[in-house]
């Protein structure tokens, strides 16, 4: 699934490009995923930006026009076998591909996201000045949960999925399946740390395009981010900090991997 360093790089791939354009029409093929977007036809884009996973398109008139990626999703600006949607603008026409299925076009009141749950209680933008160690300690306090399974949550933090909560954790030696009640300050302190480090380096690479090829930039090239996966995908290599093998197990439905020595539970 696309997360946050995807997302962001498709955003500033396209904001200088769809900034103050009309939006003629979005044309797709699934009315019951893709919901109520007749009534953006005809309204100016004022801006592109970013809120966690999501892309958030401010419309005229308070309205916003929110994508999730969802499993296979991108934004490109040629079509493709798996096209499902268009939005076609004055000067150019962005396709939404999604061979999988799972992504999500809506058009709703600027702000109003009863339709979308997630989106409604997430966390801090974690490259933003709200995300603190102390603001982070706070929230992980207030659950039981596996530390991993809080992370994907997006009640924490906003915008970390399997690949970036995997190479946080590892970053900040700690285990996913940790209760996140029970971390001190210096865990969560190093937790922030590692959030933020791992975030901005992968923005700069271009987020992660894995073998399945599903994740590309609006112009069709890859991220770059996987070279420097540190555990994420790497199971049986070598620990890079330590030299133990990597090991992964399923935690919550979801593949993780850790490190046994530096991530002892």
């Amino acid at each position: 699934m696309p997360e946050l360093p995807e997302v962001e790089t498709v955003r500033r791939m396209l904001a200088p490009l769809v900034a103050e354009q009309r939006l003629l029409a979005v044309v797709h093929d699934d009315p019951l995923r893709y919901r109520n977007l007749d009534g953006a036809a005809g309204l100016r884009i004022k801006r592109l930006r970013r809120r966690g996973k999501y892309l958030i398109f401010d419309l005229e008139r308070d309205l916003e026009l929110v994508i999730h990626l969802g499993m296979s999703g991108s934004l490109r600006l040629d079509e493709g076998s798996h096209t499902r949607a268009r939005i076609e603008l004055e000067g150019l026409t962005v396709f939404f591909n999604d061979p999988r299925r799972f992504g999500k076009l809506l058009l709703v009141p600027a702000g109003d996201y009863a339709a979308l749950p997630t989106l409604a209680r997430m966390g801090p933008e974690p490259l933003s000045r709200n995300f603190t160690a102390r603001a982070l300690a706070g929230r992980l306090a207030g659950t039981r949960r596996p530390l991993k399974a809080a992370l994907l949550s997006q009640e924490p933090v906003a915008g970390l999925g399997n690949i970036y909560a995997d190479e946080s954790l590892w970053g900040a030696r700690l285990h996913p399946a940790r209760r996140a009640d029970t971390l001190a300050f210096f865990e969560v302190r190093a937790l922030h740390r590692a959030i933020r480090s791992v975030l901005r380096r992968a923005v700069v690479l271009g987020g992660s395009t894995l073998g399945d090829g599903a994740y590309t930039r609006p112009d069709g090239e890859p991220g770059y981010f996987q070279i420097e996966h540190s555990v994420y995908g790497r199971a049986g290599e070598a620990c890079p900090r330590c030299g133990r093998k990597i090991e992964r197990f399923v935690l919550g439905g979801r593949s993780t991997h850790v490190c046994p020595r530096c991530q002892s539970r």
